[in-house]
């Protein structure tokens, strides 16, 4: 009842302000000598054409839009409605003798689109007086700086000040330079450039800063990224250029500044569609499928359409769900086996790869955990080596085309029970491909952002509850990639593989684990040291303070790719590489978890495990080497 009642209200003030219009029209054409006689005489006429302008108004949906938030599209459905109801008019007024002067029907016009938009608009005017008033009340208000000065800055804005008890005050923008310093956007002042970001956060008392740049280089967000660090004010960005593209930018499209936007390089985009070819119409096998790295090579996998993609993991839960995202994405149209499974269960595993026939298998299932690893180094031998050389071996027997193995850079002269394996694990692929059909190759990579476990997600997490945020040394560094790099070098790396390589992913510079936790931690518009302390706790068992891409005998070498090497190794024969494990394998049953340790020194010589007693190693290795 109410919505018909306010349209019955507005339909009756169009009919005033169309007549009245006119009206005004004629008296200024008679200059004061109207006779209200006039309309008198020609009332049925005038009431025609008012219907008929009435009826192309609700056509043009002139009742149904909010007019509480008008913008230009509703101002052009003012503008058309009023030319064509016009229009019509006209051509029923010219079939009768009123002697009006055609200019009479121009002013009329100009005087109806004012009347009858001003009308409408008053609603969003009184709204924003209403929402101003209120503002000026309210101290608490969050105060928002817009850096940016194009359509994504105009969008947001135009949704921060129509919702201005939800997402803040707007202050202002900050422009790219000074050509647009002093100028309006949405009515609010352009207020200064890049350079002066510190200085306008600081005296205008700014609580939020949205970085809305989305076609900026990431040189030049990086740049603004480090200006917004220097000041206490919270910072959100809006993504990239593909999302303005899309059409998906709006309020809900900010985001809290994540790791990706503070690594100070562009992310690395490899030529997928040129490598992945090989994937289309063959059987594709992914190994921890349900995992942080295993999920991801599952979704760009799926991109290219093999005849079947088979996840194999022991975790259902993860495989339950990378399961239900592919299903809802492709149906049908992805022939998707998920199977739940141990690679260390070697009589299973040569079952499955027998019946499923997979021609492609990325082998991403491992325990990755370094300090946890150093607990249960039994677990970690069991898993990682003894679990990738199964499934090398049934490969070959078999006949897989191509395996690939995913490694880490903790393998190059590794300090923990983890490193130490995923280098085992390199020996074996490596030795394989020498007597095997199969095209064994191995990718190594730093850091996973946003992966289980991960620094990212741990710094986060201890931010919102209030901290402290931990770090292990003020100096600790790592390189980091994202998970879509990581995928994709993956499959890139089966693509052009040869045999037997080891692919180096070049991450760029390392990144200050402490510096990481104090940009997080401003970006969130808190102070370090006031709002969040960062506690120091020491480095962890196996922990490093620094991770290397390649040991010291490997040669890099390029490949097509500008951003993918080759570490080169020295030759490795199966046979003995495989007669250690097995001897290691032994072991696991009887030996100490120090005997263990030391043992696998002396099949990975660059290993050196931190806290391992000396001595203890040395006995071990003579008494090794006098059986050997």
């Amino acid at each position: 009842m109410k919505k018909w009642l306010r349209i019955l209200l507005v339909a009756f003030g169009d009919i005033v302000f169309i007549n009245a219009a006119f009206a005004l029209a004629l008296y200024i054409h008679s200059e004061g000598q109207l006779s209200f006689g006039f309309f008198v005489q020609y009332a049925h006429i005038f009431i025609v054409a008012t219907i008929v302008k009435i009826l192309i108004f609700y056509a043009f949906s002139l009742y149904s839009s909010l007019w509480e938030y008008a913008s230009i599209e509703e101002l052009i459905k003012v503008v058309g409605a009023v030319l064509l109801g016009n229009a019509f008019a006209l051509v029923y007024i010219s079939r009768f003798d009123l002697g009006i002067f055609f200019g009479v029907y121009i002013v009329s016009v100009v005087f109806e689109m004012a009347l009858v938009g001003g009308y409408r608009f008053s609603y969003r005017i009184a709204r924003r007086l209403r929402h101003n008033q209120s503002l000026v009340i309210q101290e608490d208000i969050t105060r928002v700086l817009i850096i940016g000065s194009g359509a994504t800055a105009s969008i947001i804005a135009s949704e921060i000040k129509s919702h201005p008890k939800q997402y803040g005050k707007l202050i202002g923008f900050i422009g790219h330079d000074e050509t647009v310093s002093g100028k309006s956007i949405a009515g609010v002042k352009v207020m200064g450039t890049y350079d002066d970001i510190f200085s306008i956060v600081k005296r205008f008392k700014v609580d939020e800063i949205i970085v809305a740049v989305p076609t900026a280089t990431q040189e030049r967000t990086q740049y603004i990224l480090n200006e917004c660090k220097r000041t206490n004010a919270k910072v959100k960005i809006v993504p990239g250029i593909q999302e303005v593209i899309d059409g998906n930018v709006s309020i809900n499209s900010i985001r809290d500044v994540e790791i990706e936007d503070l690594l100070g390089r562009e992310t690395v985009n490899l030529n997928i569609q040129e490598i992945a070819i090989y994937l289309k119409g063959h059987v594709v096998m992914v190994t921890g499928g349900g995992g942080s790295i295993g999920s991801e090579l599952c979704r760009q996998i799926a991109r290219f359409k093999p005849s079947k993609l088979i996840v194999l993991d022991i975790y259902e839960n993860n495989a339950y769900e990378i399961q239900n995202e592919l299903d809802r994405k492709y149906g049908k149209s992805l022939h998707l086996e998920v199977l739940i499974a141990n690679v260390c269960d070697k009589e299973d595993i040569r079952r499955i790869i027998r019946e499923e026939k997979p021609q492609i298998v990325f082998h991403a299932a491992a325990h990755k955990h370094v300090p946890l690893m150093e607990r249960s180094p039994k677990e970690a031998i069991k898993n990682n080596i003894l679990g990738t050389l199964n499934l090398v071996e049934v490969s070959h027997e078999i006949g897989v085309e191509h395996f690939v193995f995913i490694s880490t850079d903790k393998a190059v002269n590794p300090t923990s029970i983890m490193g130490a394996t995923k280098r085992m694990c390199e020996m074996i692929i490596q030795s394989m491909n020498k007597q095997s059909n199969t095209t064994y190759a191995a990718v190594r990579f730093g850091n996973v952002l946003g992966s289980n476990g991960s620094v990212v997600p741990l710094f986060k997490k201890q931010i919102s509850e209030g901290g402290p945020v931990t770090v292990t040394h003020k100096d600790i560094t790592r390189y980091f990639m994202t998970i879509e790099e990581a995928a994709q070098l993956v499959i890139q790396a089966g693509a052009i593989a040869k045999g037997g390589e080891i692919f180096v992913l070049n991450m760029g510079k390392p990144i200050r684990i402490y510096n990481l936790a104090e940009d997080l931690i401003r970006l969130s518009g808190l102070k370090v040291g006031q709002d969040i302390n960062i506690e120091v706790t020491g480095l962890r068992p196996g922990e490093k303070l620094y991770e290397e891409p390649l040991m010291a005998e490997e040669e890099l070498l390029y490949t097509r790719h500008e951003k993918i090497f080759i570490g080169d190794t020295t030759d490795l024969e199966f046979k003995m590489v495989k007669y250690n494990v097995e001897k290691l394998e032994k072991m696991l049953h009887e030996a100490s978890d120090e005997e263990i340790k030391a043992r696998l020194s002396i099949l990975v010589p660059t290993y050196k495990a931190n806290g391992h007693d000396d001595k203890s190693h040395q006995e071990i290795r003579d008494d090794q080497s006098q059986k050997n």
